[in-house]
């Protein structure tokens, strides 16, 4: 089988699952999946190059986005005080909850800094969001997470370190 043993010569961590025909990369901890359609002829080795650099990009994306749940936990360790295994959780939710507000309105429940919960309901999708005027040319904090809030017709924040859950 050609793709298997030209993804041998790059790397030995891709393995070949004879059931489900497709290719699993494991690395960091994590399994990736690229898969191939085992019907479809390769042609001049361009099904090898498109799904190795699917993964390339797999890896990369992946190594960003574990080194961005590190720094924001540490962040949590160092600014907040939590223990290591609680700021791992808030930083993975907080991450999650970034990555689905791009997509669609999330409700989520944060607490706010008199100590009060509160319910939001919140996007970063542009298609859901009013237009953006001017110019933003303030310093950018890292520890707060913006968002528009759809029950306000607003743009809010709150501290990432206060998150408590998403719905």
């Amino acid at each position: 089988y050609n793709v298997r043993k030209n993804t041998e010569r790059l790397n030995n961590a891709y393995i070949l699952n004879k059931y489900s025909k497709r290719f699993y990369l494991l690395k960091y901890g994590s399994i990736f999946a690229s898969s191939i359609n085992h019907d479809t002829k390769m042609q001049n080795g361009l099904m090898q190059i498109n799904s190795i650099n699917i993964l390339k990009y797999t890896i990369m994306r992946t190594r960003e986005f574990l080194h961005e749940v590190m720094s924001l936990a540490w962040q949590f360790v160092k600014r907040n005080g939590y223990i290591m295994s609680e700021a791992m959780k808030v930083a993975w939710a907080n991450l999650k909850l970034k990555g689905e507000m791009k997509k669609k309105i999330v409700k989520f429940y944060f607490k706010k800094v008199d100590g009060s919960v509160r319910e939001a309901y919140g996007t970063l999708n542009e298609k859901l969001m009013p237009a953006i005027t001017g110019t933003d040319n303030r310093k950018k904090n890292d520890t707060v997470q913006t968002y528009y809030d759809t029950e306000r017709q607003e743009f809010r924040c709150f501290k990432k370190a206060n998150l408590m859950s998403i719905a």
